[in-house]
């Protein structure tokens, strides 16, 4: 008899999200335990209950999914899932709190199939923001130069050292864009902009970038009116607009929901995985991959299966 696959879901909030519940079902997962309002201290006790109760070699098994929509939170419930395990008893776990990772990866692998990132000097709006961070950060790892902005420009600064820790070699510059010129300077020479900015709040007016002679790739990952880049369809996924290749935020979603859903069924190939920004953008690179050179030649963003 197969052993079943279970995913302990661990949620800081008051409701478990029904989203991330629907996306394990989804991903084929046998059986999913859910927890909300969890809070680190009680996190060593739940990850008993996942490595103590199946063999060693059963413990593949069972994997923890954090969600979540504050990622701090979900970072911190990441740190003492990591603390709790121990030797060989561990289960592997993948952060995806208010899809921080899963739609960062989705936005830099979107720009990808339009520019070759090595080089791209890159404008991330929101850039301090989890989303923007991570974006940030992959495009960082990509060989691109970013400039990461804020309407403070000490949480830019902030955000670029702690990057630059992991990046050491990277090109990355704080850029603040609390006005008119300084978002026309922090666009100037830019050819990808991504918006990761919350819902709701237009970061980047309809005439700067359209007017823009070197932007090649505009993406907008807010879904809410007023959208973070005006102009920008919700549902746009590589369209042309002014000479610009542009992405909405459900352009995005397409790739997003395919890269959560190979990242859960991931979790059960070993038991010693943590899934955080990096290791997830590589699962996405990897259907790139396989669609590319698949006979059909459907790309990781099409919709369906």
């Amino acid at each position: 008899m197969a052993i079943p696959r279970i995913l302990v879901q661990l949620d800081p909030d008051a409701n478990a999200s029904v989203f991330d519940a629907v996306v394990a079902t989804d991903a084929g997962v046998d059986r999913l335990l859910q927890y909300n309002d969890v809070r680190p201290e009680q996190v060593s006790d739940l990850v008993n209950g996942c490595i103590f109760t199946r063999g060693p070699k059963d413990l593949q098994q069972t994997a923890i999914f954090i969600g979540g929509r504050h990622v701090p939170d979900g970072e911190a419930l990441l740190d003492a899932v990591q603390d709790s395990f121990f030797g060989p008893m561990r289960v592997s776990v993948m952060l995806d709190a208010n899809g921080c990772n899963t739609t960062a990866a989705a936005a830099v692998l979107s720009a990808a199939r339009h520019m070759d990132l090595d080089g791209t000097i890159a404008l991330v709006l929101a850039g301090t923001g989890p989303v923007g961070e991570r974006a940030a950060r992959l495009l960082a790892g990509q060989g691109a130069s970013v400039r990461i902005a804020s309407r403070q420009s000490v949480r830019a600064e902030a955000t670029v050292a702690r990057i630059q820790a992991g990046h050491t070699e990277s090109v990355l510059q704080p850029v603040q864009t609390a006005n008119e010129s300084e978002l026309q300077e922090a666009l100037a020479g830019v050819q990808l902009v991504i918006a990761a900015g919350a819902e709701g709040i237009e970061l980047l007016p309809q005439d700067n970038w359209q007017a823009s002679p070197s932007l090649e790739v505009a993406i907008d990952l807010n879904a809410v009116p007023p959208l973070g880049i005006a102009g920008i369809d919700v549902q746009d996924k590589a369209t042309e607009n002014h000479g610009k290749t542009c992405y909405g935020a459900i352009g995005v979603g397409g790739t997003k929901m395919k890269i959560h859903k190979a990242a859960l069924k991931r979790l059960f190939d070993s038991n010693d995985q943590v899934l955080d920004a990096e290791v997830i953008f590589g699962i996405g690179k990897e259907l790139e991959s396989q669609a590319e050179n698949s006979p059909a030649g459907d790309n990781v963003g099409s919709s369906g299966e």
